[in-house]
């Protein structure tokens, strides 16, 4: 069966991506630049697989999620930085409750209101946890179309296994742009879920799902359970793209958009006969500290690129250790650096 190719917007990709992967129900509320997930999956959804529903908020939406996901379905919402932020209280009430779901965010500039143009501001309140508590998403950081509807299939995949949200942090400019992309020709299997609270019968015994423990002794039982389940997912769900870095004196770490820009700045440099390479971090969360590390080994200096004030350079400063210089690069605003830029600024750098 040949593939199909198609021309789609990042945010159709990733919705289409949806249908195709089996969602049962999809909840959101229309926010700038990711409205046409909702808006797709409304036309799409119905007479084909699943169940679309607008909420009358975000924060409506995140605890449908909590709900459905307990029920044992597949599900899954969409919003950029502002509505993410109303649903933090739900998402650390969903890590808690181990329940799978998949989330999007199409971030935007910020911080309040902001703007519609694409940023990356929203690094920290990703992969930091950005609500209440010890907990962790799993994070993915697409930088192609394509990637917005691999991610989609690969996340509902990890939240099942490890029964745990798992965000798609994307931005503006991935969700609007277009490019081609296809979707896989195999049969989506999703698994059995015993632990879902589908009610008592003579069969089996109630589940019961909840977020809440009195107790400190069964809180901290709970905390240890996560924390033990995050170990886990740190060995074995850690994704990243080398390029050019067998010989690279000078590195680059960017993810997204910003690393779709910085491949561009190698090819320019290598151009000028400067050694760059290019380490972009796929998953957020589980973070490629030791990657990091052993390509600081070999280099001058580390740079980062990043659509924000400085956000990701903490964990590569983490994994670096204090063995290279590491600086930042970035704009703000919704303002997108190009590749002569972010060169110039690299060759500051250069001894």
């Amino acid at each position: 069966m040949e593939t199909e190719v198609k021309l789609m917007k990042g945010n159709e990709a990733l919705a289409e991506a949806a249908i195709q992967a089996k969602c049962d129900a999809y909840f959101g509320y229309p926010i700038t630049p990711q409205s046409e997930v909702l808006e797709y999956l409304a036309r799409e959804m119905p007479g084909r697989y699943g169940i679309p529903l607008q909420a009358e908020s975000e924060v409506a939406a995140i605890n449908m999620i909590y709900g459905a996901a307990g029920a044992g379905g597949r599900v899954m919402t969409s919003s950029s930085s502002p509505g993410i932020s109303l649903m933090q209280e739900g998402i650390s009430y969903i890590a808690a409750a181990e329940l799978p779901c998949l989330l999007v965010n199409v971030n935007r500039g910020g911080p309040g209101l902001g703007t519609i143009q694409p940023s990356q501001g929203d690094y920290f309140q990703s992969v930091k946890g950005g609500g209440h508590g010890d907990y962790h998403l799993i994070v993915l950081a697409p930088s192609s179309v394509q990637e917005m509807a691999d991610f989609v299939f690969l996340g509902f995949e990890l939240a099942d296994k490890y029964r745990n949200p798992v965000l798609i942090l994307s931005d503006g400019a991935i969700g609007q742009m277009m490019e081609k992309v296809t979707f896989p020709q195999h049969e989506i299997v999703k698994p059995q879920k015993p632990w879902a609270t589908t009610g008592k019968s003579p069969y089996k015994e109630r589940n019961i799902i909840t977020s809440l423990h009195i107790q400190p002794e069964k809180m901290e039982e709970v905390n240890l359970r996560l924390t033990e389940k995050y170990k886990k997912i740190s060995e074995n769900e850690i994704r990243y793209e080398e390029i050019q870095t067998e010989d690279a004196e000078y590195l680059l770490v960017a993810y997204g958009l910003s690393a779709r820009i910085s491949h561009k700045v190698v090819e320019l440099a290598r151009e000028k006969g400067i050694k760059a390479g290019l380490l972009r971090p796929i998953s957020l969360y589980p973070y490629p500290y030791d990657v990091i590390n052993k390509l600081a080994d070999k280099v001058k200096h580390i740079l980062t690129v990043e659509l924000n004030a400085g956000q990701m350079i903490e964990d590569v400063r983490l994994a670096v250790n204090g063995k290279v210089p590491v600086s930042h690069y970035g704009r703000m605003g919704g303002i997108i650096p190009g590749p002569d830029e972010i060169l110039k600024n690299l060759e500051t750098y250069i001894k």
